[in-house]
């Protein structure tokens, strides 16, 4: 375990048995369609990776970038797309493919953005589900795991940049946090 975590919440294995689970329900829900998985950058690529692997329908893979956070440990309540889909998303099967979902603000917000478009559907496959810190209705069609209102990393998730490739997810100490200038 990483010195700077309190504990570890969910370990590799539990997580590849999940990813494994999660593409075996997204390829049953989708059997004779394609879908185009949009990973919600940075910290849902490693999640759509594994993913990816793990779905047995014709997939096609696409990135945003948003920010809603910046260099706070919580949402700052405003979206921004920094980077969208070069795909065509009207009358595809569409999947966001997002690390953590907490407020579901960045969620929502894409939801919105992205039906503009004209998808046959639009769901959403989180790893983890934080609906503690929920400011907003949220749709999620495919759940990793729920999570406690801690500060996790690990599996794609950061602080400032660093823990993403952590192989499991860690609840960061507290003092790492205050250490950093944040509370």
């Amino acid at each position: 375990m990483h010195p700077d975590l309190d504990r570890v919440l969910i370990t590799e294995a539990e997580i590849a048995q999940r990813v494994a689970e999660l593409g075996c329900e997204i390829s049953q829900a989708h059997a004779g369609h394609e879908v185009l998985l949009i990973a919600i950058l940075r910290g849902g690529a490693i999640f759509a990776a594994d993913l990816i692997r793990q779905i047995t329908v014709p997939t096609a893979l696409d990135f945003v970038a948003v920010s809603s956070y910046g260099e706070a440990t919580s949402s700052s309540g405003s979206v921004r797309v920094l980077k969208d889909v070069q795909e065509e998303l009207a009358d595809r099967h569409v999947i966001l493919v997002e690390d953590i979902v907490d407020t579901g603000l960045t969620t929502s917000f894409l939801l919105k953005f992205y039906r503009r478009r004209g998808p046959a559907s639009i769901e959403v496959c989180v790893l983890l589900d934080k609906p503690s810190r929920r400011e907003c209705e949220t749709q999620l069609d495919y759940q990793g795991f729920e999570v406690p209102d801690e500060f996790v990393v690990g599996y794609g998730l950061d602080f400032r940049q660093r823990y993403r490739g952590l192989p499991y997810i860690g609840v960061l100490k507290p003092e790492v946090i205050g250490e950093a200038g944040i509370a």
